[in-house]
């Protein structure tokens, strides 16, 4: 698949990465580029099915509970299957098949409480094929997938990205929403492109209301724009999921630090047998080695480690995968 990008669409994709929603105009001075050849590359990808814009909400906005990991170890030969009927359900955002300790790894999210339960306790171990699953809980997020880069962009070209993207580094305190508040949201999570026009014909609002709306989503980091692209397609071709054993005084730190790791994607802070969950992205098997040889050994308080690595991402985001390319239905 990487023979599919060449320099130009790699440049669109870092551009995007740091302003998901900067209009064409704005990528083509940053990337030096036309409008309108960013606007056929860009319309290329998303009809390929290579690439998607769409809003990454805050966990208050979805749900009652934070999110949570899920290994599961299936009988012999089952863990494709097993990991097909969890992609299926509607609370698990990704699930793949790994390497390691077990075979499949999963995110839940549920909408309630009690639903988390039943699916943790009943619904998930009953899928034919399962021999047990592990659970951790997450506390506390220290970086999530919009903030992974593609490193090809110079300073200035950043620097110019940020002036005209319309979200902040980090939520604001989360309130109650409103109904239009939520439609809107639906519609965003979606497609992070949409214009003010998109959403008000959505909501059934004017376009200055919609307006007003989206930006206020945006600014108070409720909705996170972010492209969605398999990293193997950027060069990637190495993702672990790594569970770390850190002493109680160090927690913070060690998860503080990995977010800035470049390879991280996801690092949280959890309950459970772990302190610290890093879902990370690499080039070859030598970075791996560095991060567990070298960045790690130089962290305090790291008692043990435990590498998981994905086979096979079926759903990521809650948008399904076929051979890394991405589903049109059902995400």
């Amino acid at each position: 698949m990487a023979s599919k990008l060449d320099n130009v669409d790699l440049d669109l994709v870092a551009a995007l990465q740091v302003a998901p929603r900067a209009p064409l105009s704005a990528l083509a001075d940053v990337l030096g580029i036309s409008a309108s050849t960013i606007s056929r590359r860009l319309s290329r990808l998303e009809e390929e099915r290579l690439l998607r814009v769409i809003g990454q909400v805050e966990w208050p906005m979805l749900a009652e509970g934070n999110p949570m990991h899920v290994w599961v170890s299936t009988a012999p030969g089952q863990a494709r299957q097993v990991a097909r009927r969890l992609a299926e359900l509607p609370e698990i955002p990704f699930v793949a098949t790994t390497t390691g300790r077990t075979d499949v790894y999963c995110s839940v999210h549920a909408a309630r409480q009690s639903r988390a339960r039943e699916l943790l306790m009943t619904q998930i171990p009953s899928v034919p094929g399962i021999r047990s699953a592990h659970t951790e809980l997450v506390l506390r997020a220290s970086t999530k997938s919009d903030s992974w880069r593609l490193r090809r962009l110079n300073d200035t070209q950043v620097r110019a990205l940020r002036e005209v993207a319309d979200t902040q580094d980090e939520p604001s305190t989360v309130a109650d929403f409103s109904a239009d508040e939520l439609r809107a949201v639906e519609l965003l999570r979606h497609d992070g492109r949409a214009n003010a026009a998109d959403v008000a014909r959505a909501v059934g609002i004017s376009q200055s209301t919609a307006y007003r709306l989206s930006q206020s989503l945006f600014q108070r980091g409720l909705v996170r724009p972010r492209v969605e692209i398999e990293p193997t397609l950027l060069g990637y071709t190495l993702e672990v999921v790594a569970e770390l054993h850190v002493a109680p005084g160090a927690i913070q730190e060690v998860a503080d630090a990995l977010a800035r790791h470049p390879s991280s994607r996801y690092v949280s802070i959890v309950a459970g047998t772990s302190s610290v969950i890093h879902h990370g992205v690499f080039r070859d098997e030598e970075g791996l080695a560095e991060l567990l040889t070298r960045d790690l050994a130089a962290l305090p308080g790291i008692t043990a480690c435990e590498v998981s690595v994905m086979l096979d991402v079926l759903r990521r985001y809650w948008i399904g995968r076929e051979d890394g390319y991405l589903v049109t239905t059902g995400g």
